[in-house]
This record gives C-alpha cells, structure tokens and sequence, in this order.
C-alpha cells in the first residue's frame, strides 16, 4: 500500500464533479419530469459509515433526489456497507437481492453498493457476477465521484465500477445531509496503521491520513453556529490524528482548539486505541470545557499473549495504568470498551484474564463479539480448535458477568443529578430517551419537546443496561 504524497482530492476535481452534479440533475429532471425522484440510503456499521452516508445523501439532493425511509418507494438506492464482521456483509447481500424484482418492476430505478465491503475483490467480483441488477459498484476512496458514476448510468453507458485504492480521497467542501438537527458528526482523518490481525479495516478503508486542523476547526465552528448540541469526533484512530500533516498536531492539541469555540455543545470521540492513548490526552479532556468525560478505549482480551497475537502492541499491565491514571484526574470518567471472545488460539484460560480485566476495570458498558473471520488478515490463517459453541458459552459468560457489573454502576447512580441530552422518543409512553456526558442512557419522564436540548435529570430508577429519571425543578 503506498501512501499518496498528497491525501487531499485536487480542486479541479471537485470542480469537474460540480459540473457532472448539474449534468445529473438535469437528466434527472427529464426522466422524472412531473414528480421529485425518492432515494434511499442504508449505511451499515460504524459511525464514518453513516457519516459517509449523509454525504451521500448530500450529494443526492444536489442531483434532485428527496429522501424517502422506505426503499420500496426509492428511485435511487444505495447500500453503504461494512466488512468488519461476516453478519453484517450477509445483511447487505441479503438486502440486495431483495431489489432484484424492485428493479425488474422498474427498470428506471438506480440501485447501488458502496464502501468497506465492496472495496474487497472477492465481494466485487460476486457482484459483478451474481448481482447483474445492480448498476454502480464504488469503494470507499471514489465515494466524491458518484455524480460522475449517476451521470455516466443515467446517460445509458453500462454497469459501473470503480474499486480501485488510492489514499487522495480527502475531500473538503462536500454537501452533507445531516440525519440529525443537534447531533453531528466530524471525521477528522480516514485509514489506520495499526494492522490488527483480525481486522479488514486498513485493507479497506487504506492508510491514515489527516484533514487539516483548520478544516476540521471551521466545520466544528460551523456545527456549533449551527444550534447542534453534540460534536462526535471521528476516525479509525483518533489518538493518531495528525499523520502526513505539515504541521506537527497531535489530537490533543486539535480537542483544545475545538473545545475553545464557544457555545453551549458537548464534544465526544471515537474510536480511541489505547496504544496511542497518552496522559497528555487524559490531561487534555480534565482540562475542557466541552469534551465529555467519557472515554471508549477497546481492549479486545485480557491476555497479554492474545493481544500480542491480535498484534494490539499494549499490554493488560498499560492498559490497566491508563485506566487509573484517567480516574485520578478526572473521577466521574467512564469507559466502555470492545471485547472479542473466541480469538484463533485463545483458551479458555485466556477468557478468564479477560474475565478478571472486567471485574478491575468495571466499563460502564461493552460491545462484544464472537470472533469472526475475515479473508484476507492475518488472524484468518491461524490455527482456530475451540469449536464454536465452546465460544458461545464463554460470550454467555461475559455477558453474565458485565450484567452484573453494569447493574451495580447504575444502582449507584440513584439519586444523582446528571446533563442528558435528550435523544428519541422512550419505549413507553410520556418518555424520552438521552445519554448523559458519561455516555450512560438515561430514560426522562417528559415530553417529547424537550429532545434536542440539554436538561438536568434527577436519577430514581436503575435498570441492567440504563436508568431512569425526571427533569430536575
């Protein structure tokens, strides 16, 4: 994989896509003249996922789509997919072949299938092969293009694909349809180093490179004038913005130039490798205004010898020095982390360090995973003896285990007052649900005018996985 020396997209291509986005609108105009043509887009995944999505969609409205949640109604459908587990790659083939009589109805219809997972050649070539319904097939680093793409399909020439890795997919300036009115997301760099070795990530989504600090400082200055409540800094590997950049910027630094911007918001992050998270990080976050106290810091297994097989470089030991050092300077700080269970080689002596990592850390939340194998990594050759339902009943374990440990946090929270940002409607009636700067969801008795903004929440209920409360007088 070379880097490219330069990450960011030349202004005279953008400037060329503008062109093919008026090109697009005014064929679409005339194929749907008399009525606004729907599109819909599904992203699976992680958060750059959805936030590519809203790019997308952003650049569908400049071409003269409305969006439409159902895509029985779409005249336009893109699947914007993941590749990290195997389940999620089965629902978006599954969702797929499920448009083939959509489109057979309407042969007008533009269906297609982007990002992580078609960035793989295996996946790709089913597609082409198995999928001929399908119209335009793209990869993470051409996601700028699809004006080109839509301009190219809808003028009649055949299928399109364009896969093909480059790292000079930086692009500043781009329309973005934000899903919601007070939260938002902000990558702040793309790729990853790290080469975990069950992890498709870098062989997907390439390696890191940087936005600008100022590009990224104006965007967040931009949501916050905006009235948006919360900022979600996002990356592979926050901990190493500042990669291939002429300044010499660390994310510690680009949090305090966001967290000086003034207004009422709150600032979050993720994802955060723990190899590469620093005192001055932990330092940095004590030290704000806006960036919530609340850190996920994904451990993946407490044995020494399955990190250094997943080569997470870190130890149980730094770990566990990270976690104490960030209670001591700032001690309402909370953690979730991910666990993997039923790694290539681990036993079941291995689960229990991880076991006993759970009980001295106690996360406040975690997301776990069976192991699942990706072609295409290091960990997919290993050796893999446990049978699966041996990794099934360790899972079963760990969840009995964080249950009780998150059952007991929420207890102690009772009789606290904390900030929720309200979020959606509550599962029953005369509620609304938030999370609060710990990252905790609490469910409000109040009504639903209240979403969107900050409140203060008096805790009387805990339950297993949240707590409840009422709007403080």
């Amino acid at each position: 994989m070379n880097r490219c020396a330069k990450t960011e997209v030349p202004a005279e291509l953008l400037k060329e896509q503008e062109r093919y986005t008026q090109l697009a609108k005014a064929k679409v105009a005339e194929i749907y003249y008399g009525r606004t043509p729907k599109y819909h887009v599904h992203s699976y995944g992680c958060q750059l996922n959805v936030s590519d999505g809203e790019k997308l969609k952003g650049q569908l409205e400049a071409m003269g789509y409305v969006e439409t949640g159902a895509v029985e109604d779409a005249d336009f459908v893109i699947y914007n997919t993941c590749a990290v587990r195997e389940n999620a790659e089965d629902r978006a083939f599954g969702n797929l072949g499920a448009l083939k009589n959509q489109k057979r109805r309407r042969p007008s219809m533009l269906i297609a299938i982007c990002g992580c997972m078609t960035q793989q050649q295996h996946n790709a070539d089913r597609i082409k092969k198995s999928f001929p319904f399908v119209d335009i097939v793209f990869g993470t680093h051409a996601m700028y293009r699809l004006p080109e793409m839509v301009c190219s399909r809808l003028m009649g020439r055949g299928r399109v694909f364009e896969t093909e890795e480059n790292n000079c997919d930086i692009v500043e300036g781009m329309p973005v349809h934000r899903d919601s009115g007070f939260k938002a997301w902000l990558p702040i760099m793309y790729g990853c180093d790290n080469f975990c070795s069950y992890c498709i990530v870098p062989y997907v989504r390439g390696r890191e490179r940087s936005r600008r600090p100022e590009e990224v400082v104006k965007e967040a200055r931009q949501i916050v004038e905006g009235g948006y409540k919360e900022i979600m800094l996002l990356g592979q590997n926050v901990n190493s913005y500042g990669v291939g950049l002429e300044e010499n910027i660390n994310f510690s630094e680009l949090l305090r130039r966001i967290d000086a911007i003034e207004g009422d918001y709150r600032i979050r992050f993720m994802t955060s490798h723990p190899k590469d998270c620093t005192r001055e990080l932990i330092d940095t976050i004590a030290e704000s205004k806006h960036v919530c106290h609340h850190i996920h810091l994904p451990v993946q297994c407490g044995s020494n010898r399955i990190l250094k097989l997943m080569n997470r470089r870190y130890t149980v030991e730094k770990y566990i020095e990270l976690i104490d050092y960030a209670r001591e300077k700032i001690p309402d700080v909370t953690f979730t982390s991910d666990i993997i269970v039923g790694f290539p080689g681990e036993t079941y002596e291995d689960f229990c360090l991880t076991l006993e990592l759970l009980k001295r850390v106690r996360f406040n939340a975690l997301y776990t995973f069976i192991y699942s194998k990706r072609e295409g990594t290091v960990a997919a050759k290993m050796e893999d003896p446990i049978p699966y339902e041996d990794k099934s009943r360790w899972f079963r374990e760990l969840l009995a285990v964080q249950e009780e440990i998150a059952e007991s946090y929420y207890r102690n929270m009772v009789g606290k007052r904390v900030r929720v940002l309200p979020e959606e409607l509550g599962k029953t009636e005369g509620t609304i649900t938030g999370r609060d700067d710990g990252n905790n969801i609490v469910n409000i008795k109040a009504p639903e005018s209240l979403i969107g903004s900050f409140v203060e929440v008096d805790i009387d209920t805990a339950f297993n996985w949240a707590v409840g409360g009422t709007v403080a007088e």
